[in-house]
């Protein structure tokens, strides 16, 4: 059976994984129909991390493999989400007007708010995973994936896209994430927090309070900062709820 089209959609935007060729990535609301596969997605790129996780805590430190870790999913995603983040860090951190905001998310060069932004966003990752048992960290991994990327598409139903359509390289229309796809995305979020659910509920739920409220925080300030949201913007929500997962994660479990 064929796959999903928008499921390849998911995996090609996401990953560097080669997926067969599909003619829907054309259609205008082609990133909205993939969303639901997102979780899917993180789900697989958080368990091949937390196999790195594993294995490599068999020869090395906990802090090399939350390293080796952390540095698989941005081997598996080139570095997407960071990208996102540091863009959105330099934008508001430099820009004065909506349109030198926009500018400078548009610029490929990184600046001294991106790096910081970028430098502390993967050590606290790090440091979180570090100090967790390695099977709570696992679990953490495959949980914090799958459900940083389920949040975007809350983002996209809540705020306008501000960024210029007609500059993008592929149509994009700025169309909302259905119900039903959202439901079909927290249900995978759901299965893919259940490993973690059974080491400690608390945990998880610190994890994704904490995650939650930094991705809303940053959604409210891009609101203010360019009257809604950009690529940059989702991918910075991105690192911004895995981020705060695992240091809700890693405050509960020690």
């Amino acid at each position: 059976m064929r796959p999903d089209p928008h499921l390849l959609n998911a995996i090609r935007f996401l990953t560097v994984l080669p997926v067969p060729a599909t003619g829907d990535a054309q259609e205008a609301d082609w990133l909205a129909r993939a969303m639901k596969y997102f979780p899917i997605v993180g789900l697989g790129i958080g368990a091949a991390s937390a196999i790195v996780l594993l294995v490599a805590s068999e020869f090395w430190s906990p802090l090399i493999a939350a390293l080796l870790a952390i540095t698989t999913s941005m081997v598996i995603t080139s570095a997407l989400h960071e990208d996102g983040l540091a863009d959105t860090a330099d934008s508001f951190g430099g820009g004065w007007t909506v349109e030198k905001r926009l500018a400078i998310m548009k610029d490929s060069r990184i600046g001294t708010y991106g790096a910081l932004a970028l430098g502390l966003g993967v050590a606290l990752r790090i440091a979180a995973l570090a100090i967790l048992p390695m099977w709570a960290g696992a679990a953490a991994l495959i949980a914090a994936h799958a459900a940083a990327r389920a949040v975007p598409a809350f983002v996209m139903n809540r705020l306008p896209y501000s960024g210029d359509t007609s500059a993008m390289k592929v149509s994009y229309a700025d169309a909302p994430v259905r119900s039903e796809e959202l439901i079909f995305a927290l249900t995978v979020v759901a299965l893919a927090s259940a490993p973690l659910a059974l080491i400690s509920v608390a945990s998880l739920s610190a994890g994704l309070l904490l995650g939650a409220a930094l991705a809303a925080l940053l959604a409210l300030w891009s609101r203010r900062m360019i009257g809604g949201y950009t690529g940059d913007v989702l991918g910075a929500v991105e690192q911004l709820f895995e981020i705060g997962f695992l240091l809700g994660v890693a405050a509960l479990i020690k």
